[in-house]
């Protein structure tokens, strides 16, 4: 299979203004708009951390009509006391259906979005949660790949220094096998921990004020 890369990384928030917020705080760094997912009644904010990279804060849209299915990211399980967290992140693939077919663990089904003028297809499970407790992506494939949207978000000073998935043995050895039939292997840093710990993913970025972290 051709290879994967990273795509961006997911915070989920349980409103956009408490996300933004959050992340705004660890970096000292503003984020942009994004925009409106019609089909999930979300919406997300937006900072670039490279060429083809960004970090994503999203949160239901309250204006938005709720979808006909659970949304995506887990957000239909937020609390509105719920503290944002860097929560999964999305690995972009040349041949979307291939690499659904090829991940050793059900990623969900293939389903067209939009937001504005940018199109694309995501693997969403059914039920809306996550892969892995977050810690296997969600894949993703652009209509356009030369319109990806860190190409259009503004260059803050930001890039992503490293993403690593802490997690007990068990679930790290999942992460492996989709890693490796992705050819994602060398994108996530796994560092095992107690089997009592909970799995989480930290993200080192960047910023003009030194290195910061997400998690």
């Amino acid at each position: 299979m051709a290879s994967a890369a990273l795509d961006h990384l997911v915070v989920i928030a349980p409103t956009l203004a408490a996300g933004r917020a959050w992340v705004e705080a660890r970096l000292g760094v503003a984020l942009q708009d994004g925009g409106h997912h019609e089909r999930m009644g979300t919406h997300n904010a937006l900072l670039r951390l490279g060429p083809a990279t960004y970090l994503e804060v999203i949160a239901i849209d309250p204006a938005a009509p709720p979808p006909d299915r659970p949304r995506w990211f887990e957000l239909d399980r937020l609390a509105p006391r719920d503290t944002p967290r860097l929560a999964t992140w999305v690995a972009r693939v040349p041949d979307l259906a291939a690499a659904v077919a090829a991940c050793p663990v059900p990623v969900g089904e293939i389903l067209p979005m939009r937001r504005g003028s940018l199109s694309w297809r995501i693997a969403v499970p059914p039920d809306g949660r996550f892969v892995g407790g977050g810690l296997v992506p969600a894949l993703i494939a652009w209509d356009d790949p030369a319109a990806h949207p860190a190409s259009r978000l503004e260059d803050r000073g930001c890039a992503l220094v490293e993403l690593s998935a802490v997690a007990p043995d068990a679930d790290l050895a999942v992460v492996t096998q989709v890693l490796d039939a992705l050819t994602l292997r060398d994108v996530l840093d796994l560092r095992a921990v107690d089997g009592d710990a909970p799995a989480r993913l930290v993200a080192r970025i960047a910023t003009p004020a030194g290195i910061r972290t997400l998690d």
